[in-house]
């Protein structure tokens, strides 16, 4: 929602301006994209348009296909082949849809007990996978769509120069992490 923004011009800002140092009020870590992406197993059609229109009622943009770049014989896929679908999530459109992960999505789901920080990693994005879709209330009426549908792999991309900063900015904007 427009709220995660508002929470993020109004007082994220100025809790990271007060917890970290910065010579420049450029140099403040945001969200820069949240990146979709379903990869599927089987180059079949069907699962491939099923992932693609899952991803469009969850992030109300349309996404695109992708296609391989080398063949690989033990998956039985040519090169040009689609195996998969991505998007990106940008500006207002990112911010509503981690405001829906983190107050809809991750409460609403059975199995889930909080996100995992890894100490090694790209100091500036973080990446989780829901394994349960059923939780968006998007796909909950058209369960025989989407009920063999493959994770859905979720990047969020930030400016920060370190890992502290990251997980304090993903804390902000109220993921929930668990404790390692």
């Amino acid at each position: 929602m427009v709220a995660l923004n508002n929470n993020y011009q109004k007082i994220i800002k100025y809790d990271l301006l007060n917890k970290f140092y910065y010579n420049n009020i450029k140099k403040i870590p945001e969200l820069q994209k949240v990146t979709l992406n379903f990869a599927c197993k089987t180059p079949e059609i069907k699962f491939i348009s099923s992932s693609l229109l899952a991803l469009e009622l969850i992030s109300y943009k349309r996404g695109c296909l992708v296609k391989s770049r080398k063949p690989s014989l033990m998956l039985k896929i040519r090169k040009g082949h689609p195996v998969g679908c991505a998007l990106t999530l940008q500006k207002t459109q990112m911010y509503d849809f981690v405001y829906k992960i983190s107050s809809v999505v991750f409460p609403n789901s059975k199995e889930f007990t909080g996100l995992t920080f890894k100490r090694k990693g790209s100091a500036n994005s973080f990446t989780l996978t829901i394994n349960q879709l059923a939780c968006f209330e998007e796909l909950k009426g058209q369960f025989y769509l989407f009920n063999r549908l493959p994770p859905l792999n979720v990047n969020l991309v930030t400016n920060t120069a370190n890992r502290s900063e990251l997980f304090y900015l993903l804390r902000s904007f109220r993921l929930p992490f668990i404790k390692n």
